[in-house]
């Protein structure tokens, strides 16, 4: 199984670095009236969409896991 997640991990690392490399131009990320002061590259601005979707997904199910067991406990 180790083996199996050691190829799987190696495939994504390669993906990953073939996306960083054949995007490697510089785009002025816009939100709203927002922007950013320089460019940024294509696959940094993903990288950084990615993180901040993990660390608001373990947050929201970190939420769902604290309601689902507050409300599971008995009262006294």
């Amino acid at each position: 199984m180790r083996f199996i997640q050691g190829v799987l991990l190696l495939i994504f690392l390669g993906a990953v670095a073939i996306f960083a490399l054949q995007n490697n131009q510089t785009v002025t990320p816009r939100f709203l009236n927002w922007t950013t002061p320089y460019p940024v590259s294509v696959a940094l601005l993903s990288v950084a969409a990615y993180l901040l979707g993990m660390l608001s997904g373990w947050t929201v199910v970190a939420f769902v896991r604290r309601s689902i067991h507050k409300v599971s406990e008995p009262r006294d």
